[in-house]
């Protein structure tokens, strides 16, 4: 295999591997709506085989950030139809990832009255809300029958993304966010059906990604995991823990037929995740660049050895609208810079500039 050609996802067939993962950008405002703006960055880097957009939040308690986007108001959906009708209009596809921030936020940021989690168990830490930095709050423990509403949220969000012309969604089940919440022995202490074994904690996740499946069809639908990736509090250190509540996950995942697994992981490569891709029997999309750069070297060895069937790449798509061409040529690249990863305006978000010609 050759990371520039041809790809089935599901319902979607890719015209390389080379995926641009999903990133926080905070440039939608105080109302979630994405403007113009929003709408040039994504259409410019329409070259990448599929774009995964960054997280999503389905309903006003879930929202993490602020400038996050949401997918819940008439409004909020038309900006996203804007986007995906510019990315087609570039021949490109693009996958909208559904996010929960769970007890990642304040209610200064969302809004509401409280922010939610498995377990009213707070972060340890401080959170930039719009009034400042603040302590992460206790967040209310979700009942049972909340947890068909969490559920529910997600459904309409996902019908609301492919009604507003999305090609599929993905399930945000990864770096410390509600649903990877779920799966942590120390962050989800619950002792009802959804907590306490491995097969428990991993039963919400299943059960949210089965529901979407069913409401937009399981070839639309991809979902995010980090294993082990110890983030905002989710600690998942015991190595045989680990192991047995991403089986169980996967094992739930697999007859459903998703589009695609995405993994964040260290070590993509590497026992735990190959385990994980084996028993999930789909695509699988790597994605070791949390820490670091995933290079073009890296990228196209890990599609040439069977590692992964399409990489996901983080800060060089950032970097460069046209990170394709510029691989597949043997372009330099443009260099990231941090300073302007999140914030406001065109700096560091639509200025990059592509190759002359």
């Amino acid at each position: 295999m050759d990371l520039f050609s041809p790809l089935a996802v599901g319902d979607l067939a890719l015209p390389n591997r080379v995926v641009m993962a999903p990133l926080t950008r905070m440039r939608s405002g105080a109302d979630g709506v994405p403007g113009d703006i929003v709408v040039e960055h994504y259409s410019q880097r329409a070259g990448l085989g599929l774009i995964i957009t960054e997280g999503v939040y389905p309903s006003a308690e879930s929202r993490a950030y602020p400038g996050q986007p949401g997918i819940v108001t008439d409004e909020q959906a038309a900006g996203w139809r804007a986007v995906a009708a510019a990315v087609h209009a570039e021949g490109g596809r693009i996958v909208m990832q559904l996010m929960n921030g769970g007890r990642v936020s304040h209610t200064d940021i969302t809004g509401t009255d409280r922010i939610v989690a498995p377990s009213a168990v707070a972060i340890d830490g401080a959170v930039h809300t719009p009034e400042g930095k603040k302590a992460f709050p206790v967040p209310h423990a979700l009942t049972t029958a909340e947890l068909d509403d969490v559920r529910a949220e997600f459904v309409a969000a996902a019908r609301r993304a492919i009604d507003a012309g999305m090609d599929g969604v993905e399930v945000h089940s990864a770096n410390g966010y509600l649903l990877h919440q779920f799966l942590s022995p120390v962050s989800n202490q619950r002792t009802d059906a959804y907590g306490g074994s491995p097969q428990a904690r991993a039963r919400f996740v299943v059960e949210v990604a089965a529901a979407v499946a069913a409401e937009v069809g399981a070839g639309r639908v991809g979902i995010r995991l980090s294993p082990a990736h110890n983030i905002q509090d989710v600690v998942e250190t015991d190595p045989a823990d680990v192991r047995a509540t991403y089986e169980a996950l996967i094992d739930g995942l697999a007859p459903l037929g998703l589009a695609y697994l995405s993994v964040l992981h260290a070590e993509p490569g590497g026992d735990l995740v190959q385990d994980l891709r084996s028993r999930f029997g789909g695509v699988f999309i790597a994605n070791s660049g949390f820490g670091k750069l995933t290079t073009k070297d890296e990228a196209a060895e890990f599609v040439a050895r069977g590692a992964a069937d399409a990489v996901a790449v983080g800060r060089l798509a950032i970097a460069n609208p046209d990170l394709v061409e510029r691989w597949q040529g043997g372009h330099p690249e443009n260099e990231p810079n941090p300073a302007t990863f999140y914030g406001e305006g065109a700096e560091g978000y639509t200025d990059y500039p592509r190759l002359a010609g």
